[in-house]
């Protein structure tokens, strides 16, 4: 079923042309019932044909509004311009909006890829660009978006990690929220075009652990950034005491081993360590 326009034309007139013929019919009834003719009779009887037929066809479709037009069970068209118009008698004229809407699904409950129960949320901006579609190949086009929604929400959170530990490692839920909401948009999009809706945004609203494991995994991440930080504090000490020793050698200081891995042992503990270095002042030599 593929949308078309369907006939018609300005209503105005044809109001008009009612209302005439109503005041004719009501003219001719009244004639008849003065002079008794059959004549007036049958004129009025067909004057309020006239107007009943006129009347049934006059529809008004207002801004960002279509009305698909069903003629004895054949679709006949859509009507997508705003206003008052005349279309086929006798047709039922059913209403639909081509407003921007929002879905925003409820908090979630899936698994991750990696197997952790995590609860996830998010909105969905779509319209409808295919009224016949929408009317004639789903159901109710607007539980067929929440229902597919949901069911694309839940494929993406279980392709995906949570949280991603390492710098190598794949796609992450929370690291790259943009990516997986384009992910979203593709696979709904792909789901909703049956239904003639087009998605024009897709935004996680909600991403956590679910409450059972959101203590340990909370422990693990603060044990993962004390890591990072203690490796990077590492690095920069390293390169501290090694541009210590250049500059001494430069200078013409010149170290044996033993008192060059002392300076080396001293420095790092003093750099390294999460706490005020204490001094120790030695008044004999190294080893005593």
């Amino acid at each position: 079923m593929n949308e078309h326009k369907a006939w018609h034309v300005n209503g105005f007139l044809v109001l008009l042309l009612g209302l005439l013929c109503l005041a004719g019919s009501i003219l001719s009834f009244i004639a008849a019932g003065e002079e008794g003719h059959l004549l007036w009779i049958s004129l009025g009887v067909l004057l309020m044909l006239v107007f009943v037929v006129a009347m049934s066809s006059l529809t008004i479709v207002h801004p960002n509004e279509s009305k698909v037009i069903v003629f004895f069970g054949k679709y006949m068209g859509t009507v997508h311009d705003s206003g008052f118009w005349l279309v086929i008698p006798f047709s039922n004229k059913k209403k639909v909006s081509m407003k921007v809407r929002n879905f925003n699904s409820q908090k979630l409950k899936v698994n991750d890829a990696e197997g952790n129960p995590v609860e996830i949320a998010a909105v969905v901006v779509f319209k409808v660009v295919d009224t016949a579609k929408a009317t004639f190949d789903v159901d109710n086009y607007e539980t067929f978006v929440e229902i597919q929604s949901e069911t694309a929400i839940r494929h993406i959170a279980a392709q995906y990690p949570y949280d991603s530990f390492s710098e190598d490692a794949r796609h992450s839920l929370r690291g790259n929220a943009d990516e997986v909401a384009a992910e979203l948009k593709a696979e709904l999009q792909n789901r909703l075009s049956v239904a003639g809706v087009e998605v024009l945004e897709t935004r996680l609203t909600h991403l956590a652990y679910a409450p059972e494991i959101a203590g340990a995994m909370l422990q693990r991440q603060q044990a993962v950034a004390i890591v990072s930080a203690r490796q990077k504090i590492v690095e920069g000490a390293v390169g501290m005491v090694e541009m210590a020793l250049q500059q001494l050698e430069e200078k013409g200081i010149v170290l044996d081993s033993e008192r060059r891995a002392a300076m080396v042992n001293n420095l790092m503990v003093s750099i390294v360590s999460d706490r005020a270095a204490t001094p120790v002042i030695n008044t004999g030599t190294l080893f005593n």
